[in-house]
């Protein structure tokens, strides 16, 4: 039996947050350490480190080449993102180099490329990248180490691209087998086109039936995940989160003020990646019994940085309140509170909290009717009306005489 000198390699990497995992960006510095313990005097050849990050596509086909033979058709392909290599241990001549019993650390440091693509994790294909160490040693097996990490590209929606409306409108003539059932139509309305996980969009709708049947509205949020390879493309698309209205009866219509719909936690979207695209979509769909569904679909993008709280002067009112709804949850008193002194001097915490909106517990789910509406305007009873004519001038009274 062959006594191994190694006891322990390992390879680390500097996380700003304690327990958490390694996450970088585009340009960041990575930096961490190769741990070796010997527990014997060794021979060392090097130990080389290399970093790299790959997007990688693979799947299958069958193919027909007759009446009775089939064959598998594969289509594969990668895209490089990230290659780094360096020799945190070797001699110039190429001597061997003895370390001592004990514990070695060997530091490095390398800079990510400015772009990159956020880490990603399909059916057919992935984003990866990691950090892997090698220590070779003379009639030995080589010791490997490896450490993954995740990279996410920003994508902020505070541009005006992503700030812009997006609106449709389609129309379908139902029909169920020769007989034509009427006229369905969606409009429908956002007020951006970017949004971050855990925002919410107001979807503004009208649906028109005038069909001979009652059909029910439905909005989700659809991720399709294309992979591209030898010029062919492979899609996957799931519902991520969906949203059904209330049915409107036959030659009725529907509106829809500001219909609430959350974003799940979801991955970014990838764009910028040659073979692997992760897109998103707002679709309102129609169901009407006994035909196809009429679809209206309105491009999303999910980004990393949230819309700015007091929102972009092209940023509309309902972007500025979906970005954080904790305000719905302060209370106020239920019968309104008499003015304060105003010779008291009010501070700005005070000040603060006499504007507390109301508390509207269907809000996570509705919200119908303008969003003003759900402004408080008073908190505090106003003051008395002021007039500066004085109701009981000095003039209109009589003169008192003196000696009575």
């Amino acid at each position: 039996m062959i006594f191994d000198k190694v006891k322990k390699f390992a390879l680390t990497l500097d996380c700003p947050e304690q327990d958490s995992p390694p996450v970088f960006s585009g340009g960041d510095t990575v930096t961490g350490k190769v741990l070796l313990e010997l527990v014997a005097e060794t021979k060392l050849e090097s130990l080389k480190l290399h970093a790299q990050g790959l997007a990688r596509v693979h799947w299958t086909e069958s193919r027909s080449a007759g009446s009775s033979t089939t064959y598998t058709q594969n289509y594969c392909d990668e895209a490089g993102y990230l290659e780094h290599r360096e020799s945190l241990l070797q001699t110039d001549n190429g001597a061997l180099t003895v370390l001592q019993a004990g514990k070695h650390e060997f530091p490095f440091s390398f800079q990510l490329p400015e772009t990159l693509v956020t880490s990603f994790e399909g059916k057919h294909g992935s984003v990866r990248y990691w950090v892997k160490a090698k220590l070779h040693r003379p009639w030995a097996t080589v010791k490997k180490a490896k450490k993954d990490f995740t990279v996410i590209e920003p994508i902020d929606i505070n541009t005006p691209a992503l700030l812009a409306p997006q609106a449709g409108t389609k129309e379908k003539n139902a029909r169920a087998w020769y007989c034509s059932l009427g006229q369905v139509s969606v409009t429908a309305k956002i007020d951006r086109k970017g949004y971050t996980p855990g925002e919410v969009i107001p979807i503004f709708a009208e649906i028109d039936n005038a069909t001979s049947r009652a059909v029910v509205p439905k909005a989700s949020i659809i991720q399709t995940q294309t992979f591209i390879a030898r010029g062919t493309m492979k899609q996957k698309s799931a519902v991520v989160v969906t949203m059904a209205g209330d049915a409107v009866a036959a030659g009725k219509r529907e509106t829809w003020h500001g219909r609430a719909l959350k974003v799940p936690p979801l991955g970014p979207s990838i764009t910028q990646c040659r073979i692997i695209r992760v897109e998103y979509a707002l679709k309102v769909c129609v169901d009407i019994p006994g035909t196809s569904k009429l679809l209206l679909e309105l491009p999303l993008v999910v980004g990393t940085i949230p819309l700015h709280p007091f929102g972009s002067r092209t940023s509309s009112v309902g972007s500025q309140y979906s970005v954080n709804l904790d305000w719905l949850r302060m209370t106020i008193p239920e019968q309104p509170e008499p003015p304060p002194e105003y010779s008291a001097i009010v501070s700005d915490d005070d000040s603060e909290h006499s504007m507390s909106p109301p508390l509207h517990s269907d809000l996570d789910l509705h919200l119908e009717g303008p969003f003003y509406a759900y402004i408080q305007e008073f908190r505090n009873r106003p003051p008395p009306l002021y007039s500066e004519v004085d109701p009981n001038p000095m003039d209109s009274m009589r003169p008192r005489c003196m000696t009575c």
